[in-house]
């Protein structure tokens, strides 16, 4: 007995050593096989770009990952202490390796394999870091053994903070949040040093599963699990219990963050300019991967209302217009709808026919209709009607001129299986019937009723720029972003017509000229590229004879405009306008006169922004300064000195003077008489009843409309605020007769305007030295006699003679009745450009 006692102890022993040599040896190889933590040490993990405003507001963020990098001194203690508390107690205690904690894991593991749950593996907050930075996720003995070595070895390299430091920032937190700064946002909009002990608690309790603790989609699990971390901080006397107990009587309160790119549906046009811009300075990599912070020119307010605007009056033309029937159909209408109709909104999304930007407006199933109303349904099993009277604009659309008959039923409009967009009717009262009497009593608003809305077939943008700075403060480029990103505020290359006659007026200006020149406006004929060109005023055929150069812009007269160019000379007026850089390729001929030359909303509202500013050049920009990770400015717009900025203390000196870097482009007292002569267009001309009469604050402009009003403008000016609005289709075709700058773009500019200028002082225009301001007849341009009642200030310059104004009578051209080619068929013989 005492021999095989012997032998079996000596066997043992044997056995042991050769396990404790294997495992020596297996560890050896596996300690030799590790990766570097060393690389540890400096972390710089992708963190997002950011995007503000103006006013410091977040515009958009970009990112693969959504993460902020925060360093741990940073970091409140109730945000430290909650992680350890919830996920490692011991952590200021252990050497990297929770032997207690590994032991109950796995006796907690007998459990979950019976119960077929995910194992638990014990790790420390240490042990997190090797797997999440240097390892793989793999449930493998070999794997948890590599991150055993791995903490062991941080912890004698690293502090303490510096692994709590990596831990929370490189944590997947769900909602796209990569670390505790970029959760803190991303679920209650606040930065780490505004969360309430509540709100640090449930971004500590969601690290084991934060699908299993979604806010909305799992509260109560989420509460409860909250709470117990709030438990935990008490337990380990982080906080106290009057602390614990308050926090955990108050709301959830988290919210799910919008996806990465523009915060906000008015900002997505100008969020994408940005991040064009940035790639082109930078690259892919420094965008969403270098934590950049962006300071925009945008203002958020002028951006809101410029994105308004536009859209309510997109829909205005459109409506006008008729219906072009629904966005989809389904071939029937099961008694269980929701379902299949939410899975067809998500293929029409898919199809970039249905889009999220559209809010309000909701995608809708018609469930039946009749005579008086239509019952539709939303993804959501919701139902809701459509009455009559809020789908009678939406008769047959035919063309451009032409509609089908009253609307008088609904079920005409609408019928069973129809995928429309309706918008919840706020309104009191439905609207009164076409041509009712003012003091007529309206119906009341049925339940619960929605108008029947499309997607305009048109579309448009709007830019708002400082005249001063060429600051762009605010841009939108189309009526939605997620259904076309085509830019039409900077991208789209179009004719401005009449809105161009300003810049051939300002070189007949500084040629000799006054605003109370007069120039014939009668027929004119000139040599063509392919035949005789013969512009034609807007109404056709109908001409004013001698008129003053304020007339001609006020009224957009297109004949005399030809004549003066004519007279000025087509080279002369390139080489003037090449300073607005109003187009990359001018085409020499008469036609330019008129707007025939493309150009863009944003190229043409620098141009206008020279007449306001005194005559400087003006460079539209966006960024105004880029900041790296670490804070450092790496960009900024404005490379000015200022000589005396960072004094310690003053001792009398005068305030500091920033130079003037802008290019004077043309005589500030030709700049402000194109200004008066605008204010006139507002006052008196082609823009009083869209612009004059919805405000009292000084304002010019100038409407534009292409041939066969395919192009309709308005650019103009307040004294400290540009604007330029275009509205066409993509594919150039008529907007429909009558469907000029006037009565298209201008209620636009109008809108907007009327909303920038709110809150702002009634600021006249400046007047620069070296004009006088001359009572003069508003039709002849003459010095004003006593008698005189249709009198204006009109503004000369200092060595004009109002009594001897220049007149051009002469027609330079030949007859056009005996002279011009007999069979023509060509559409600038018919009302030419306006």
């Amino acid at each position: 007995m005492l021999k095989f006692v012997g032998f079996a102890f000596a066997a043992a022993a044997i056995g042991l050593i050769g396990v404790a040599g294997f495992s020596a040896w297996y560890l050896h190889n596996l300690n030799k096989d590790l990766p570097d933590y060393q690389q540890l040490a400096e972390y710089a993990p992708p963190v997002t770009t950011r995007v503000y405003a103006g006013d410091g507001s977040l515009v958009a963020e970009f990112a693969r990952e959504r993460r902020l990098f925060v360093p741990i001194e940073a970091m409140p203690d109730h945000v430290k202490y909650a992680f350890v508390s919830a996920e490692d107690k011991s952590f200021y205690d252990h050497a990297g390796l929770d032997f207690r904690g590994l032991v109950r894991a796995q006796i907690s593991n007998i459990g979950n394999v019976l119960r077929g749950r995910r194992l638990e593996g014990g790790s420390t907050i240490t042990q997190q870091v090797a797997k999440n930075f240097l390892l793989t996720s793999e449930q493998k003995v070999e794997r948890k053994l590599r991150e055993m070595l791995i903490a062991r070895k941080m912890e004698q390299t690293f502090t303490k903070d510096h692994i709590l430091e990596l831990y929370l920032n490189e944590i997947y937190l769900g909602n796209r949040s990569y670390g505790v700064a970029a959760a803190a946002l991303n679920y209650f909009d606040k930065s780490l040093d505004e969360l309430t002990i509540a709100e640090a608690s449930y971004l500590a309790a969601i690290t084991k599963g934060p699908s299993n603790y979604h806010p909305i989609d799992n509260e109560a699990r989420a509460v409860e699990r909250r709470n117990w971390v709030i438990g935990r901080l008490a337990e380990d006397g982080r906080i106290t219990p009057e602390e614990a107990e308050e926090a955990q009587a108050q709301p959830l309160g988290a919210q799910i963050a919008p996806p990465l790119g523009a915060r906000d549906w008015t900002m997505e046009y100008f969020a994408e300019e940005v991040r064009k811009q940035i790639v082109e300075l930078y690259g892919v990599e420094a965008l969403y991967d270098g934590g950049l912070a962006v300071r925009t020119t945008v203002d958020p307010h002028l951006q809101k209302q410029a994105g308004e605007a536009l859209r309510r009056w997109l829909v205005a033309y459109d409506e006008r217009h008729g219906w072009r029937g629904p966005i989809s159909t389904m071939p029937e209408v099961p008694g269980e709808w929701a379902e299949p109709f939410s899975e067809l909104v998500d293929d029409l999304k898919n199809s970039r026919k249905i889009s999220d930007d559209m809010a309000p407006w909701r995608a809708a199933l018609v469930l039946s209709a009749d005579a008086k109303e239509a019952r539709i349904g939303f993804p959501d099993g919701e139902t809701a009607i459509i009455p009559l009277d809020l789908m009678r604009w939406a008769r047959e659309y035919i063309s451009a001129n032409n509609l089908g008959k009253e609307v008088t039923s609904a079920a005409a409009v609408l019928k069973p299986g129809d995928v429309v967009y309706a918008e919840k009717y706020e309104a009191a009262t439905l609207p009164k019937p076409e041509g009712a009497a003012e003091d007529a009593a309206a119906k009341p608003t049925p339940e619960n009723a929605y108008a029947l809305r499309q997607t305009p077939a048109v579309n448009g943008g709007l830019i708002a720029i400082d005249p001063h700075t060429g600051r762009v403060l605010a841009m939108v480029g189309g009526f939605s972003f997620q259904m076309s990103e085509f830019n039409r505020a900077v991208q789209a290359q179009r004719q401005p017509g009449s809105a161009f006659k300003p810049f051939v007026y300002s070189v007949a200006l500084d040629n000799g000229y006054t605003p109370s020149s007069t120039v014939l406006d009668a027929p004119f004929v000139a040599p063509g590229v392919d035949s005789w060109y013969k512009p034609g005023n807007y109404i056709e055929g109908r001409f004013y004879g001698l008129s003053t150069l304020r007339l001609g812009i006020e009224q957009s007269r297109n004949t005399m405009t030809a004549r003066l160019a004519q007279d000025l000379g087509i080279g002369r007026i390139m080489d003037y306008v090449d300073r607005f850089e109003l187009s990359d390729s001018l085409p020499r001929e008469l036609a330019i006169s008129l707007g025939a030359a493309e150009t863009t909303v944003m190229r043409i509202t620098a141009g206008y922004s020279v007449f306001v500013n005194g005559g400087k050049s003006v460079e539209p920009v966006i960024i105004d300064r880029i900041q790296d990770r670490t804070g450092k400015t790496i960009y900024k717009r404005d490379t000015r000195e200022c000589q005396g900025c960072n004094t310690d203390f003053w001792s009398g000196q005068s305030e500091p003077q920033l130079t003037d870097e802008r290019e004077q482009v043309m005589d500030p007292r030709t700049a402000y008489q194109i200004t008066s002569i605008l204010e006139g267009v507002v006052r008196r001309g082609t823009a009083a009843g869209a612009v004059g009469r919805k405000t009292d604050k000084p304002l010019a402009g100038k409407t534009g409309t292409t041939n066969d009003y395919k192009d309709a403008w308005f650019v103009g000016f307040a004294p400290d605020l540009a604007a330029g609005v275009y509205v066409g289709f993509d594919m150039p075709q008529t907007l429909g007769q009558g469907e000029a700058g006037g009565s298209v773009a201008a209620p636009i500019f109008a809108d907007f305007m009327v909303e920038a200028l709110k809150d702002k002082a009634g600021i006249p225009f400046r007047v620069p030295s070296g004009v006088r301001l001359v009572r003069v007849n508003a039709r002849t341009g003459k010095p004003a006699g006593a008698g005189d009642t249709n009198v204006i200030l009109e503004a000369f310059k200092a060595e004009d003679d109002p009594n001897s104004s220049r007149s051009l009578e002469d027609d330079y051209t030949l007859d056009p009745l005996s002279a011009a080619p007999q069979a023509q068929d060509n559409e600038e013989d018919l009302n030419g450009l306006y």
